[in-house]
C-alpha cells in the first residue's frame, strides 16, 4: 500500500499530519501531485473555532491547490498525465437552479476540496474529473504560482463585478494578498488603483511592492482619496474587510453613482450609521455583492483567464508569500497564524519547501 502525508483536521482544534493511502483513481477521476496548496484565512478559523462544514472528520484541508496530473481513472484521458495547473475546488450538484445557469459556486447542494472533501493539504489528492483542471500552458511556471491561482480569481471577479475599465479611480479596502491581487488586476484594467489598510506592516509591505496605500489609522481617508483623485473620488470600491469602519469609509469615499463591490466577509458586529446609509441613497451608489468567482466560459472563464495571465507573465504574484512550508510543518505554521506569532501576506504548504 502506497502512503502519503496528509494535514488533516480530526476535531476542532486537533489539526495534524498523517500518514495515510494515497487515493486510486477510478472513471473519470484524476490524481493530482500537489505542488502547492494555500492556507486561505477560512482555513484557520475553521480549525481552532468551526470545524469543517459538515462536521466530517477526520478531513484534510486545502482549497487553493494545483500540481501535475500523476494518474487517470479508466473513462479520464491518459494525455492528461504529466500535465500541470490549478483545480477549481467547487463540486456543484449539475441539477439545481444556480448549476444550470451555470453559477456553480452558487449550487444549493455543492460539495468543495478542502472543506466537505479531501483537499490540497497533502501530497496527492484526488480531483473528480478533468473538467476541475486548469491548465497552465507555460512549462516554466513555478509551482507555488497554482496555490495562488483560486484567490487571484476571487480577486479578479470582485473588479469584473464592480465593472472597472481604463482611467478608473478604484480604491480597495484591505491591503492583504488578495486586496494586492486585486490592485493588480485594476491595472491590467487599464485603471488605477489605492488601497488602504489599518496595520503597519501590511501598508509598508504593500508599499514595497510599489502600491499606493493608505494607512487610515493614521491619515484620514477621505481627504487622501480626494487628493489622489484630484477630487473625483472613487468610481469603484472594492471592499473587503467586512468591517464597519471599512464599510462606512467605502461609502465615504465612493463618488455619486459609484460602485461598491462587496467582497470581504461581514463581522459579526458590522453596521453602518445613518449617515452613511442615507448617502448611499444621496449618491445613488450601487452596492454590488460577489460570491466566489465563475468558472464557465461565457461570458468568461475566470480561472482560465487567470492561469492565462500567469503564464505570460501579466500577473505576478510569488512575492506575495511570506511564509512557506512541507506538509508536516502545516499544523504547527496555522497554530502560530492563530495565535498571531507571525505576520503574513500569503502563507503556503509548497511541496518544494524542505524543512
Amino acid at each position: 500500500m502506497a502512503t502519503m502525508k496528509a494535514a488533516r483536521l480530526h476535531a476542532i482544534g486537533d489539526f495534524r499530519c498523517d500518514e495515510v493511502e494515497i487515493p486510486v483513481p477510478t472513471g473519470e477521476q484524476i490524481l493530482v501531485k500537489v505542488g502547492a496548496c494555500g492556507i486561505c484565512g477560512s482555513d484557520i478559523p475553521r480549525i481552532f473555532e468551526l470545524g469543517t462544514s459538515l462536521k466530517t472528520y477526520p478531513l484534510t484541508l486545502g482549497h487553493e491547490f494545483g500540481g501535475e496530473v500523476v494518474a487517470v481513472g479508466e473513462k479520464a484521458d491518459p494525455a492528461l498525465i504529466g500535465k500541470k495547473g490549478a483545480i477549481f475546488p467547487c463540486i456543484p450538484c449539475g441539477h439545481c437552479d444556480a448549476c444550470l445557469t451555470a453559477d456553480y459556486v452558487m449550487c444549493e447542494h455543492y460539495d468543495y476540496l478542502g472543506s466537505r472533501s479531501d483537499g490540497g493539504m497533502a501530497e496527492y489528492c484526488l480531483v473528480p474529473s478533468a473538467w476541475y483542471f486548469v491548465e497552465a500552458k507555460n512549462p516554466d511556471l513555478d509551482d507555488d504560482m497554482f496555490g495562488l491561482v483560486e484567490p487571484c480569481t476571487v480577486a479578479q471577479h470582485a473588479v469584473r463585478k464592480g465593472n472597472v475599465v481604463a482611467g478608473h479611480h478604484v480604491v480597495i479596502f484591505g491591503a492583504g494578498p488578495i486586496g494586492i491581487m486585486a490592485a493588480r488586476w485594476v491595472r491590467i484594467f487599464g485603471a488605477k488603483p489605492i488601497l488602504v489598510d489599518v496595520v503597519d506592516e501590511k501598508v509598508q509591505f504593500g508599499i514595497d511592492r510599489g502600491e499606493t496605500v493608505i494607512n487610515s489609522m493614521t491619515t484620514d481617508v477621505v481627504e487622501e482619496v480626494k487628493k489622489l483623485t484630484n477630487g473625483h473620488m472613487a468610481d469603484v470600491v472594492i471592499e473587503g474587510t467586512g468591517t464597519s469602519p471599512g464599510l462606512c469609509n467605502s461609502i465615504k469615499v465612493t463618488r455619486t453613482k459609484g460602485t461598491i463591490v462587496l467582497m470581504g466577509n461581514p463581522h459579526k458586529d458590522t453596521v453602518i450609521t445613518l449617515k452613511e446609509h442615507s448617502t448611499i441613497l444621496r449618491k445613488e451608489i450601487t452596492l454590488q455583492g460577489i460570491w466566489n468567482s465563475h468558472y464557465a466560459e461565457t461570458p468568461i472563464n475566470e480561472w482560465h483567464f487567470t492561469m492565462e495571465c500567469m503564464d505570460d507573465g501579466r500577473m505576478q504574484a510569488l512575492d506575495l508569500i511570506t511564509h512557506r512550508t512541507d506538509v508536516e510543518g502545516l499544523p504547527q505554521l496555522c497554530k502560530d497564524i492563530y495565535e498571531r506569532k507571525v505576520v503574513i501576506c500569503k502563507a503556503m504548504y509548497s511541496a518544494s519547501c524542505k524543512q
